[in-house]
């Protein structure tokens, strides 16, 4: 009897020892199958068993949940789980760059960039819709955020899926200023170009004519070219040729697009600063259509700084961990005032005199053409950056 009970707490002491060696994940660990009672192996064997049945199931479950958490990381659309409290149990990739941020770990987080947005995510519950509107070091983020709910070991959780917009949303505004474009410049054409036409023959004729006149149908002349030649620059709008990307290299494209402007407009006081990295960095795009987009950027900083002695454009350009190509353009002239930045992508908005308000339109048309974006950055220097997916 003796014997048995210390058989008993023998095997019971094995058991525990297992148990704590596989909670702290130790699995080096194996009982001797080979001495002792016959009763003694076996227990030390159905014991070896259970403990490679227990580490399989573990690290298979490990296993599939960094399987998960991989799948996760691929999705376009941001994911983030919050307990009640507002801790974020977990969070993907996306997420992270919807909302600007390189460590979360609690809503409350967002309240130095965002309070109206922490706040929603704190009061949001399952079955909520909710749309936000987010200001960041990326510019603006328009979300559309859906919110459902689940319990796990126990705890309630909250499942916070994140959706960018503005590409819906720019895309909406674009069309709509392209329906108008083309409206109104059907309508201004079709005035304009018989009057213009009379006015010429008229001025060509050979009958006698007063001073006055002359001078009338001149200035009846002179202005209807004006206007078709201001209907032909919003055109522009709806005559973007669709894209034909091909490869091309980073480094040697910018340093055309630096000569093209310092040979186009008058900017011998300006220092030009690249740094592209890496420096064989290469883009999949339609080289004349990115062309247009960086040219014309470069010449609104050109203008910006003016006469300026110590005038600075720098160009950087590089790619993310998705291998995705951006390439900024900034100047130290002076800022764009908020009340002005966010207009500047409208069609037919400027601040300069004279200016048509099209070439930030048209810039921005030509990268959603692309499948990338053009936005302003936040900050005290202008920054655009061209993003390219």
């Amino acid at each position: 009897m003796a014997w048995q009970i210390r058989m008993y707490r023998r095997h019971t002491r094995e058991v525990l020892f297992m148990l704590d060696a596989l909670e702290n994940n130790d699995n080096s660990f194996r009982f001797d199958e080979t001495s002792g009672t016959g009763e003694s192996r076996a227990v030390h064997e159905a014991l070896n068993r259970v403990a490679q049945i227990l580490y399989r199931v573990k690290t298979e479950t490990a296993e599939q949940e960094k399987y998960y958490e991989l799948i996760l990381d691929f999705v376009d659309t941001g994911v983030l789980v919050l307990n009640d409290n507002g801790a974020v149990y977990r969070k993907n990739r996306e997420a992270m760059r919807l909302l600007g941020l390189t460590v979360f770990t609690h809503v409350r987080q967002l309240r130095n960039t965002d309070s109206l947005l922490a706040e929603q995510l704190e009061a949001c519950r399952a079955g909520d819709r909710m749309q936000a509107t987010l200001h960041n070091e990326r510019g603006t983020v328009n979300l559309v955020i859906r919110v459902s709910d689940i319990t796990v070991r126990g705890e309630h959780l909250r499942i916070l899926a994140l959706s960018d917009i503005n590409t819906e949303l720019d895309e909406k505004e674009a069309e709509s200023w392209i329906r108008l474009t083309r409206v109104l410049t059907h309508e201004i054409m079709n005035s304009i170009t018989p009057l213009t036409s009379i006015s010429d023959t008229l001025l060509s004729a050979p009958e006698g004519k007063d001073a006055e006149t002359i001078r009338g149908l001149q200035a009846i002349s002179a202005t209807g070219k004006g206007l078709l030649a201001f209907t032909d620059s919003y055109r522009r709008l709806t005559r973007i040729p669709p894209p034909e990307p091909v490869l091309f290299d980073v480094k040697p494209f910018i340093e055309r697009m630096i000569a093209l402007a310092r040979h186009q407009y008058p900017c011998g006081h300006i220092r030009f600063e690249t740094e592209i990295c890496p420096e064989e960095l290469i883009l999949y795009a339609d080289e004349n259509l990115v062309s247009q987009v960086v040219v014309n950027i470069l010449k609104n900083a050109i203008q910006a700084i003016g006469d300026r002695a110590d005038g600075r454009i720098d160009i950087k350009a590089s790619c993310n961990d998705k291998e995705e190509v951006w390439i900024e353009v900034g100047n130290n002239g002076p800022a764009i005032p908020p009340e002005a930045a966010e207009h500047i992508f409208v069609p037919f908005f400027t601040t300069k005199e004279g200016g048509s308000g099209v070439g930030l339109s048209v810039s921005r048309r030509i990268m959603r053409l692309s499948g990338g974006n053009l936005v302003l950055l936040p900050g005290k220097e202008t920054r655009f950056r061209m993003n390219f997916k």
